[in-house]
């Protein structure tokens, strides 16, 4: 099992006392398998994709990534695991602005020290961006960019990839295409993929779907 998150547990201070934001929360998710995180607003999606990506830490329960369990790791180590082993999609792309299209894609892969550029060339096809991996972000419109981003994150091969709302700040058309070539992708390179998201079309080209409701699955 490529990742396991077992009774995590996550509160913050609030006004008359914790409030708890995720409670005992478990899941397993296998390399080259997708799976959508669905809810309304608060319900923990976004809080949990933290706490798997390290960003956050859990007040209770374990995540283990690869076999490690990153719950207790230090910041020095999680930056580590961050860089060599998870890639990150979020709504806003994020994207380099001094850096051509060409440069952004390679930029992670380069950081984790496993840049191919054969992979990074077969993820600018697939993407469909060979014809502007000159251009710089500004250059681009929103659906492109977001592609950019897109195959910055799975250019490195990490073995998780987090997307969180990917494709909302797309039409519907643009969503559709752009979710469809990161499971496609993800699987080709044998990579995990947890993405959260509020669309029932979207979470339709994953895997499997979890729905979260007051910090529990459904």
């Amino acid at each position: 099992m490529l990742l396991t998150v077992d009774a995590v547990t996550k509160t913050y201070p609030g006004d008359t006392g914790p409030l708890t934001v995720l409670d005992a929360v478990s899941l397993s998710l296998s390399a080259g398998e997708s799976l959508a995180l669905m809810g309304e607003s608060g319900s923990g999606k976004s809080t949990l994709l933290h706490l798997v990506g390290g960003l956050d830490t859990a007040d209770a329960g374990t995540i283990t990534l690869n076999g490690t369990v990153i719950t207790g790791l230090d910041d020095r180590a999680l930056a580590e695991l961050r860089r060599t082993q998870i890639g990150v999609v979020f709504q806003q792309f994020n994207l380099i602005p001094s850096l051509t299209v060409v440069q952004n894609l390679a930029f992670h892969a380069r950081l984790a020290g496993r840049l191919d550029e054969t992979w990074v060339n077969t993820v600018s096809e697939r993407l469909g961006l060979t014809t502007v991996g000159a251009r710089y972000p500004e250059q681009l419109s929103g659906g492109q960019q977001q592609r950019v981003a897109i195959g910055r994150a799975i250019a490195a091969k990490p073995a998780l990839l987090l997307a969180d709302e990917p494709t909302g700040n797309l039409d519907e058309d643009t969503a559709d295409t752009v979710m469809s070539l990161l499971v496609d992708l993800t699987k080709e390179a044998n990579t995990g993929l947890l993405v959260v998201t509020h669309s029932q079309a979207r979470a339709a080209a994953l895997d499997r779907h979890l729905t979260l409701s007051k910090g529990s699955l459904a």
